[in-house]
């Protein structure tokens, strides 16, 4: 009986140790999230032209293939198998990319291969220098374009080394993203379908004041030296070059109505005639879509012009949707919400596509016919793939709620659907044009079911102007409602940025998850201004930041103090960046709200920020004086009570120090205690391991003094 006894004892112990769910560390909460605990998906997943097979990589290093129709994914080649064949040492299938359906292409950025899967056979392409960068392929031509520091390369299939350009003066850029990536820009140079012709963006940084970083990593320590054109300040003075690689000949066009306008959204027509380009004025109220001769560089003509007493942002370029001819279709909000226009190269409105009361995002591809594009949909915290013909009907493809990622067969009968939401972690689905499931090929587990976490709910709120406000509240898995908590808020608040989506996590940090679990509730509220809603929404931030987000951030807290088990005097507040600029303005201009706050690389008064940011919201600084001086916090300093800690990176080069350090300096003068940590030689936030200490650092400093 007593041995008996042992036995069900034991057996206990085992039900026991495996009911037990496992505390999740911070360590594993910042370094794990997009690691260990993210949800399975199949990695690279891609179609194979001109097939109903597709692949993906298994573990990085082995090539899967199925087919729609019914067959299981097989190993098909390994990355050492494929190595052999092509004479490299690459570890991963890096920058894999079907040329048709028995080639694809591998890149790790300098070598360039090529590999046949029916002869099992590849050889190497291009074989750049380790200083190449921003390297962009041509896949007709098979002519490949790169910078090498502030220059201009090209080498042909046929091995012929082109210099595009030779300028000695370093303060003259050419091929890299101008305009210090605004207007959507994130690459400097472009090919023309045929791949014949080669624009790219230049940029005289001549007039841009150079700003010091201090690299301690020398001894002595040495001056790193950036271009930083701050709000009312000299500007680059952008211009496009044209490389012909028959005639070895570059001609160049500058900014038509002003030297100092940004020119963006640079497209090339389908016969590689012409290049498209938006120029936007300094005050970013005017946009001109404007037309130039590939062959000579000379102005053409205006295909139209948008105007707005706020700002006009064009994001992105004329989309061409067929190889016959000029016709295109242009993204604008100028009704309100981000909508498809279908134009004839006369610049005369065929047809506005969509009217939708919700935003496109962008346009994905066009496929037999359909223009294929990307949006919130119905909620805008959702993201969604609709298709439209060139006669304005539509239809959405992506039908289960959530957040998707679509990719299409090159005869669009069929959509890789990778989506996550609220409930589900991952699936990846093929469904068909009409949205119905043809093959469920992934459903991932939740990772995080084998740990002690706690839950988030969406919700909204009305804010003062009558907006829909969403939040989100994460609670401890413990949470009784009987408790008082203490809350912190984590904040953004700027342009360009959501937090809260309906997707795994609703768009969390598990960080956020890991703080519940210390006896935290932790908020989030999307305020006005903030990304993803249409005009009426996103401008009423126009030159005055930080004013209606507060009045939206306050709205939240006043909700917070509503609820029971809110412990309304431990109230902490924290953000980076954008976000770093509302928390100290909450800390300082809303002084006995917070007990606590922690900014991170914070924006502290607008004249030390970037002009082609900061002058689409705030004006200039000689057009808003009002604006810049309520907004700095510099002017609000001597009204802090709370905990402030200030965090900043030593080397950003986005936010400058500069904005902290100004900052401190007043709060010294005012004999006004506070916290300040730099983080030396980050940029504008802080990667690696060092992240751990950076959220230690925060997340304690919040419990140490939030009492």
């Amino acid at each position: 009986m007593k041995n008996l006894r042992l036995i069900f004892l034991g057996l206990a112990v085992c039900f026991s140790a495996v009911g037990q769910k496992q505390t999740l560390s911070l360590e594993d909460a910042v370094m794990q999230q997009y690691r260990n605990l993210k949800p399975n998906s199949l990695t690279m997943f891609q179609w194979i032209p001109n097939t109903d097979c597709y692949t993906y990589l298994e573990g990085y290093q082995k090539l899967m293939k199925a087919s729609v129709k019914n067959t299981e994914a097989k190993e098909w080649f390994t990355i050492q198998q494929v190595n052999e064949a092509i004479g490299a040492e690459l570890y991963w299938f890096s920058g894999l990319e079907w040329k048709n359906e028995n080639e694809f292409w591998l890149n790790n950025g300098q070598q360039f291969y090529s590999f046949n899967t029916v002869e099992s056979k590849g050889k190497l392409i291009y074989d750049l220098s380790n200083e190449a960068e921003n390297a962009k392929f041509n896949a007709v031509s098979q002519n490949i374009a790169y910078t090498k520091a502030n220059n201009v390369y090209v080498q042909t299939k046929n091995g012929e080394k082109l210099i595009v350009t030779d300028f000695s003066d370093k303060n003259i850029v050419s091929g890299q993203a101008i305009a210090r990536s605004e207007f959507g820009i994130t690459e400097g140079l472009f090919w023309s379908a045929d791949g014949t012709k080669l624009a790219f963006y230049q940029k005289d940084e001549t007039e841009v004041h150079d700003y010091p970083l201090l690299d301690n990593s020398k001894t002595p320590g040495e001056l790193i030296s950036i271009k930083y054109p701050m709000a009312g300040q000299k500007s680059e003075k952008a211009r496009v070059g044209i490389f012909d690689l028959k005639t070895k000949e570059t001609v160049y066009f500058a900014a038509k109505n002003g030297q100092d306008n940004y020119l963006t959204n640079l497209s090339w027509t389908p016969d590689g005639n012409y290049v498209v380009v938006a120029e936007v004025n300094r005050d970013q109220d005017h946009m001109w879509l404007n037309v130039y001769n590939a062959k000579n560089g000379k102005f053409v003509k205006t295909l139209f012009e948008e105007t707005s007493d706020k700002w006009t942002e064009p994001e992105h370029p004329a989309f061409f949707p067929e190889k016959t001819n000029n016709n295109f279709v242009w993204i604008s909000e100028r009704d309100g919400f981000n909508n498809l226009y279908y134009y004839d190269f006369n610049g005369s409105l065929i047809k506005k596509l969509t009217d939708h009361k919700f935003v496109v995002n962008d346009i994905h591809s066009y496929v037999n016919g359909v223009i294929y594009y990307n949006t919130t949909g119905e909620s805008p915290l959702q993201k969604h793939l609709y298709g439209v013909d060139l006669k304005g009907n539509s239809k959405i493809i992506t039908r289960a709620n959530g957040t998707h990622s679509v990719s299409i067969s090159s005869d669009g009968k069929y959509f890789h659907d990778n989506f996550s939401s609220h409930d589900t972690p991952n699936n990846d689905w093929i469904v068909d044009g009409r949205g119905k499931i043809v093959k469920k090929l992934l459903e991932s587990e939740d990772k995080l079911g084998a740990y002690k976490i706690g839950s988030a709910e969406i919700g909204n709120l009305k804010g003062v102007d009558g907006s829909t406000l969403y939040t989100r509240l994460i609670k401890p898995s413990n949470f009784d409602a009987s408790k008082k908590y203490p809350v912190l808020v984590y904040v953004y608040g700027g342009p360009h940025a959501q937090l809260i989506t309906d997707s795994w996590l609703d768009g969390a940090s598990l960080w956020m998850y890991w703080m519940a679990e210390q006896g935290y509730l932790v908020y989030t509220l999307d305020n006005r201004g903030s990304d993803n809603r249409g005009v009426a929404f996103e401008t009423q931030i126009h030159r005055q930041l930080g004013t209606v987000e507060m009045e939206d951030q306050l709205t939240g807290v006043e909700y917070l103090k509503s609820l029971p088990y809110v412990d309304a005097n431990r109230l902490a507040v924290h953000g980076w960046s954008f976000g770093g600029f509302m928390t100290t303005s909450l800390m300082l201009r809303n002084a006995d709200v917070f007990n606590v706050g922690v900014a991170g690389g914070p924006v502290t008064d607008w004249k030390y920020y970037e002009a082609m940011y900061g002058e689409r919201y705030m004006d200039q600084p000689n057009q808003n004086e009002k604006g810049y001086e309520t907004a700095s916090l510099i002017n609000h300093a001597q009204n802090l009570k709370g905990d402030l800690l200030l965090i900043h990176g030593t080397v950003d080069d986005v936010v400058v120090m500069q904005h902290n350090f100004s900052l401190v300096q007043k709060f010294v003068e005012l004999g006004i205690q506070m916290d300040f940590f730099p983080y030396p030689m980050h940029k504008h936030n802080v990667y690696g391991k060092d992240r751990v200490h950076l959220m230690d650092k925060i997340l304690n400093y919040v419990i140490d003094n939030n009492q």
